[in-house]
């Protein structure tokens, strides 16, 4: 998987990704800040890309 991409994650961490950085934007945060955060704090909450991983 090359870097960047968002192939491991689930459509529910996809979603709450999407929803976090909304809600940068609409603060005011440049977009591609807001997309950062957003994937940034996903992977903080859910531990990063799971599909196919068992979780530890």
């Amino acid at each position: 998987m090359s870097r960047g991409s968002k192939d491991a994650y689930t459509a529910k961490q996809k979603r709450r990704a999407k929803h976090i950085e909304q809600s940068y934007e609409q603060r005011g945060v440049p977009p591609q800040e807001a997309k950062r955060i957003g994937w940034a704090t996903e992977n903080k909450l859910s531990g990063g890309g799971l599909k196919g991983k068992a979780r530890h």
